[in-house]
């Protein structure tokens, strides 16, 4: 059991670059088609949980997203992202929090979330980030997350794995109703390949 969770983000993101960790995608594509799929409109309320130095956030800003916040647990992660889009950063709301310390101070109509919600690996922390959830979002949610015929860890961290029927029994409980769940195979820069479920809900 790693100590101190934030302390391990902040020195990877300070030690490798993107090509170097297994979570990097040129093209979030899977997210984006789920934003694509439901007509996300412009002036929507985003929020990117674990989001990082992720590119997700540049595509929406390309495409005229205008209310967009990343949240993740290192600051190093996202001055990254920040020093990446240059003047475009001031267009972001940046939050640096471990997602089960966060207080929202706003309702969110799509929480995407791609591979942090299945670092939760205790029933008490898995059901307090799906409280949070449940008070922040009155939209839709997306979630990807290793599936069960993925990976067992991340960056030395255990994780929680996910099936179809075992992602909607979490999210289901917790007031959404599922819209769609698919698996995706991510490559990863090393070539190695990463089973996903991403499942979206939508707040009942």
């Amino acid at each position: 059991m790693i100590a101190d969770v934030k302390e391990h983000w902040e020195t990877i993101y300070k030690t490798k670059q993107p090509n170097e960790v297994s979570w990097t995608q040129e093209v979030p594509a899977a997210s984006l088609a789920f934003i694509h799929q439901f007509k996300i409109p412009k002036n929507a309320k985003i929020i990117d949980i674990g989001g990082g130095d992720s590119n997700l956030v540049d595509f929406l800003l390309a495409e005229g997203y205008t209310n967009l916040s990343v949240l993740d647990i290192s600051e190093a992660a996202i001055l990254r992202a920040q020093e990446r889009l240059g003047t475009d950063a001031q267009k972001v709301t940046w939050i640096v929090s471990d997602i089960l310390d966060f207080k929202p101070k706003v309702k969110y109509d799509v929480w995407h979330d791609r591979a942090a919600f299945h670092f939760q690996t205790e029933p008490a922390k898995i059901d307090t980030y799906l409280n949070i959830v449940k008070n922040a979002v009155d939209g839709m949610v997306i979630i990807g997350t290793f599936s069960t015929d993925g990976p067992t860890k991340c960056s030395g961290l255990e994780i929680q794995q996910y099936d179809e029927d075992g992602m909607k029994a979490k999210f289901i409980q917790s007031d959404f109703k599922n819209l769609e769940c698919k698996r995706e195979d991510h490559v990863t820069p090393s070539g190695a390949v990463q089973n996903f479920v991403f499942c979206s809900f939508m707040k009942r």
